[in-house]
């Protein structure tokens, strides 16, 4: 979650800034006489996935071929077959968020059963540095490309959108956990007062695993 609301990156201004007169496009105009034959060429050069198998069935793929099955045990971890079973999906389960910010304990926001949380979730101070860290739980296969975003509101108008990529997770019974990097909460009588926000988890092929709604604080103090 970013909450640097109203302030501009530097960096964001240098890595935009970039000449579009020099910039040519290497662009090819299809023609009527060459429509057909590219068309052609695309579908000749498509790539055709095999079937989707379960996490189980790959790992039993090859047993005997020790060098193969080394390499299946470093790609995936300690992978218990019992617990994947013959599921083709993969389920993410985001258990927790926590807020950690240096000379303070933790506040840990459990993920509710169902529904979106309600009143204030929790309540940040103004001026101050803070990490989120998730905690969530992969079973039946391996998840690509999970990924985190963000979006704030502040009476009713967008103050900020963030995206984080998480990575790939192989199932497992351990939980994972990852932090975010670090943020400064805004100060001043217009920063202060109360966000509406939306935190959504989607992997690869857009499976969302969790959205939900809520709304925090931010204030003078931390919340007691």
């Amino acid at each position: 979650m970013s909450l640097a609301v109203g302030v501009v990156s530097n960096s964001k201004i240098m890595g935009e800034n970039t000449d579009v007169s020099e910039t040519k496009s290497t662009a090819k105009t299809p023609t009527d006489d060459g429509t057909e034959d590219e068309a052609e060429e695309y579908e000749d050069g498509k790539i055709e996935l095999g079937p989707q198998c379960s996490l189980k069935e790959q790992l039993e793929k090859d047993k005997d071929d020790e060098s193969l099955r080394r390499w299946k045990e470093q790609l995936l971890g300690s992978v218990d077959l019992n617990s994947v079973g013959e599921t083709l999906e993969p389920d993410v389960k985001i258990l927790e968020f926590a807020i950690k910010s240096s000379g303070r304990p933790d506040i840990v926001v459990p993920i509710p059963e169902s529904g979106n949380p309600k009143g204030t979730w929790f309540t940040l101070k103004e001026a101050s540095r803070y990490r989120m860290k998730f905690t969530f739980q992969v079973s039946n296969n391996i998840v690509s490309g999970l990924q985190y975003s963000n979006t704030v509101w502040k009476t009713g108008l967008k103050v900020d959108n963030t995206k984080e990529m998480l990575g790939t997770f192989s199932p497992q019974l351990e939980t994972y956990t990852h932090e975010m990097p670090e943020e400064t909460t805004p100060s001043g009588i217009f920063a202060r007062g109360s966000y509406s926000a939306k935190t959504k988890f989607v992997d690869d092929d857009n499976k969302c695993y969790l959205e939900i709604y809520y709304s925090f604080d931010i204030k003078k103090e931390w919340q007691s």
